[in-house]
C-alpha cells in the first residue's frame, strides 16, 4: 500500500532534544519513501542502539530494533529470508562504525540491496557525551577531557576502499539533496550506505550547524562524477574549512557503479524469497545421510 506522508505519523511523544539532526533524518527518509511510492508494507526498517534507535517509534512502519552494533546481520538475515522487501537500516556512528564495525566490510563486500543510513553526531549522545568512532582529534568529552588523542573513523573512505557501490554523505540542513540521495541509495541495486552530518546540540557542541554550514558544499553541484573510485576516495579524504570544492566538506554521491547483487547470485533464490517457498516438498534424506 502505498501511503501519504501523515499516514506515516505516529501518537508517540517525540523525545530527541530539542535541535537534534535526527529530525530533518526522519523527515527526509519518509518524504523519500513516500516520493518513491515504495509499498510500505514491504519494507522494513532496522534501528540500532543510540539516540536514532527512538526512529522506530516515530514512524509507522515495519521496524525491527536490535541490540547495539547488530543492524547490518539482522538487516541482512531480512533481505536473505526474503530478497523482495525493501530494507534500510539505521545505526548511529558508535552503533556502526564502533561496536559494529566488524559486521560494516563484510556487508559491503556482500553488496545485497540494501541502505545503510548512519546518524553520525561524532558522540556517543544517548549515554550523555563520550568520544566516538568518528570524533575528530583534540575533541573534549566525558572521556577525553584533555582532547582525543585518536585520529577518527573515516566511513567514506572506508566504504569506498572495501569495494561498496553506492557511497553519499549529507546534511540534513539541505534538505531536498538529502531526500533526493536517500531515494537514489534506496533505488540503487546493491548495498547504498548514506553517512549523514548529524547535529548533537546537547553534547557535540563543535559539529554544530553552523561548522557545517560554513563548510560544507554539494558535490552534485560541481563538476564531480562519482565513477571514479581513485577519484572518489581522494574526494572522501577532504575536510576543509572554507565550504568550496577541494578546501570544504564535500556532501552528495561520492561513488556509484552497478554490480551483481549478492541475492542475485544465490541459486535458491531464483524461485523467489525463501519465506514465500514451498516447504512440504522439501526431501532432506540425501543431505541427513551425508551427515550421519
Amino acid at each position: 500500500m502505498k501511503v501519504e506522508l501523515k499516514q506515516l505519523q505516529t501518537p508517540v511523544k517525540n523525545l530527541w532534544c530539542p535541535g537534534c539532526g535526527d529530525f530533518g533524518i526522519l523527515t527526509a527518509i519518509k518524504r523519500a519513501v513516500v516520493e518513491l511510492g515504495i509499498d510500505i508494507e514491504n519494507v522494513v526498517f532496522v534501528m540500532g542502539i543510540g539516540c536514532h534507535g527512538k526512529m522506530a517509534n516515530y514512524i509507522n512502519a515495519n521496524t525491527f530494533k536490535v541490540i547495539h552494533g547488530r543492524v547490518l546481520p539482522v538487516a541482512l538475515g531480512i533481505k536473505m529470508a526474503n530478497h523482495k522487501l525493501t530494507v534500510i537500516g539505521h545505526s548511529g556512528d558508535g552503533d556502526a562504525y564502533g561496536i559494529g564495525m566488524g559486521h560494516f566490510p563484510h556487508a559491503i563486500r556482500r553488496n545485497l540491496d540494501m541502505t545503510l543510513i548512519v546518524h553520525d553526531n561524532m558522540v556517543y549522545g544517548l549515554t550523555t557525551g563520550q568520544v566516538a568512532p568518528t570524533s575528530q582529534k583534540g575533541y573534549v568529552s566525558k572521556t577525553t577531557p584533555y582532547g582525543n588523542i585518536e585520529n577518527p573513523i573515516n566511513p567514506i573512505a572506508l566504504a569506498i576502499a572495501s569495494g561498496a557501490t553506492f557511497v553519499a554523505r549529507v546534511f540534513p540542513s539541505h534538505l531536498a539533496h538529502t531526500i533526493n540521495v536517500f531515494k537514489q541509495a534506496i533505488q540503487h541495486r546493491g548495498f547504498a550506505l548514506v553517512d549523514v552530518l548529524q547535529v548533537c546540540h546537547t553534547f557535540n557542541k563543535v559539529n554544530d550547524y553552523n561548522y557545517y554550514k560554513k563548510r560544507t558544499y554539494i558535490l552534485e553541484e560541481t563538476d564531480y562524477q562519482p565513477n571514479d573510485r581513485v577519484e572518489a576516495f581522494r574526494k572522501a579524504l577532504e575536510w576543509g574549512d572554507e565550504g568550496t570544492p577541494g578546501n570544504g566538506i564535500p556532501v552528495g554521491i561520492f561513488y556509484k557503479e552497478d554490480q551483481p547483487t549478492f541475492e542475485e547470485q544465490i541459486p535458491a533464490l531464483r524461485n523467489g524469497p525463501l519465506a514465500q517457498q514451498p516447504l512440504e516438498n522439501i526431501n532432506i534424506d540425501m543431505l541427513a545421510e551425508n551427515f550421519s
